[in-house]
């Protein structure tokens, strides 16, 4: 029997957390032995995420006699990489203007093109890997729902013909060749691109943890590190642990939305929330109504924007903000999101493909991401220090991480690569301000991007100065 919660049609054997749907499929992991106690190494990463599992998998490549220790509050991928949804894109995050002022244009381009070969880098090292994560590249597809959506996409494809993008990395469709990838009610129109790929986010994470571990790199899990300390005095960089201190060369913060738990990187960058939503399996009729044979990703124009995927076994994944920060940049570990964002996820799905208005809803979950108070990703590593980081992925993480994880691997050998030349490289960015400020700004801007679309969608034709006014306030 369907039951209904909020006005959402569930299965019964619904469940909102437990880290997320992706996990539910395939099974927890068993955990990994916890830190023995204190240690050395030549290179310690303080999280195992994507982030730190693919700087381990290309330092220890490049270097086999090097001594790599991942450090894992809870298990590897139990973070933002095994709750996402799934984008492997080309999409960078944060102003194209704002890395070109470091060094120059041309060095942003270099960057969106690192961009487009690093969704296949990461392709290719999953096959070479043996790691079947159910990846497909078939595309991302953004449609525009309304005017201002409509002028908006336009604007913005233009403005990409001059930071890398040629024609064959991103057009506009004919409205027969929209219909024919995706039928999304209300489509006024859609850009493709090409530079994109559907992955099932934990099967990624869990075969990239088993590949590390099996090139001999130590993975302790049920390890929390509570600070990072440098180097003093010609000594080491320190990961301090609740189980022992571990020394190393080089200590790589790979934390991303979980950074704010650390001693003195409460401010450093925000955690966001975002919250995701998955169907039943769908029957082959209401395919036949929705079409998405080419497992493209779609997104919308709006300003508080989804990001959906046609999963491996047909079910529609799709994903949103929600409730975007907690007060003092908590963090909600378990993944259980709140009823009326997973409401708000069901209604927008129903409203772009009407088809599975008869579907019922079997997971709900969310996740933190890292939001710089410039809202640009970056990485960094300081010799004199010892310490290194990497992430404020804003959302676009699953392939930047691949990218940051070659790059940290260049600047830890102390390389001159056309990685370390790239301008998000080395940024550094002021800290968010002081509570109550940082929340009260964040829901602020949430609520003003959520009165643009509502203003957008009922008569506006032009980007809503609500939206323009969160921008502002951003710092975007």
């Amino acid at each position: 029997m369907c039951s209904v919660i909020t006005g959402i049609p569930l299965t019964e054997d619904f469940a909102n957390g437990g880290v997320s749907f992706w996990y539910r499929q395939i099974g927890l992991p068993a955990r990994r032995p916890a830190l023995p106690g204190p240690r050395d190494y030549d290179v310690a990463i303080v999280g195992g995420g994507y982030t730190g599992l693919w700087t381990a998998y290309y330092l220890k490549q490049a270097d086999p006699g090097l001594r790599i220790a991942i450090l894992e509050k809870e298990f590897a991928g139990f973070g933002a990489s095994g709750r996402n949804g799934g984008w492997l894109s080309a999409e960078f995050a944060g102003s194209r203007k704002r890395h070109a002022k470091a060094r120059g244009r041309q060095a942003m381009i270099d960057l969106q093109h690192a961009m487009f070969r690093s969704v296949d880098e990461v392709i290719a090292v999953a096959r070479e890997e043996g790691i079947d994560a159910d990846i497909h590249k078939g595309g991302l597809l953004h449609v525009a729902t309304n005017p201002a959506q409509r002028r908006r996409l336009r604007a913005e494809l233009a403005e990409l013909r001059g930071w890398g993008y040629g024609e064959a990395d991103m057009r506009l469709l004919g409205r027969d060749e929209q219909a024919e990838r995706v039928q999304a009610a209300g489509t006024l129109e859609a850009a493709y691109s090409p530079h994109c790929a559907r992955i099932q986010p934990a099967k990624l994470a869990v075969g990239l943890a088993a590949a590390v571990a099996r090139l001999g790199v130590d993975l302790y899990e049920d390890t929390t590190v509570t600070e990072l300390r440098p180097r003093h005095g010609g000594g080491k960089a320190t990961a301090v642990t609740t189980r022992g201190d571990v020394t190393a060369d080089y200590v790589i913060r790979a934390t991303e939305g979980f950074t704010a738990g650390l001693a003195g990187q409460r401010r450093q960058w925000l955690p966001m929330n975002s919250s995701m939503i998955v169907t039943e399996p769908l029957p082959a009729e209401v395919w036949k109504h929705l079409g998405w044979a080419g497992n493209e990703l779609v997104g919308d124009e709006a300003h508080a924007y989804i990001y959906a995927q046609r999963t491996a076994d047909d079910r529609i994944a799709i994903g949103g903000r929600g409730v975007p920060y907690r007060y003092g940049s908590r963090t909600d570990t378990r993944g259980a999101t709140q009823p009326q964002t997973a409401a708000l996820l069901w209604r927008m799905l129903i409203k772009l493909f009407p088809a599975a208005a008869d579907a019922r809803v079997q997971h709900a979950w969310c996740g933190v991401l890292g939001v710089p108070r410039d809202w640009c990703s970056t990485v960094h590593l300081d010799h004199a220090s010892g310490l290194g980081w990497a992430g404020g992925y804003v959302g676009s993480g699953v392939t930047t991480t691949n990218l940051a994880g070659r790059t940290l691997r260049d600047l830890v050998l102390r390389r001159e690569t056309e990685l370390t030349g790239l301008p998000w490289v080395g940024r550094q960015v002021r800290q968010w301000e002081p509570e109550p400020l940082r929340w009260a700004g964040v829901q602020l801007i949430y609520a003003l991007f959520r009165a643009a679309d509502r203003h957008e969608n009922e008569r506006g034709t032009t980007t809503s100065v609500y939206a323009r006014l969160a921008d502002l306030i951003s710092g975007r």
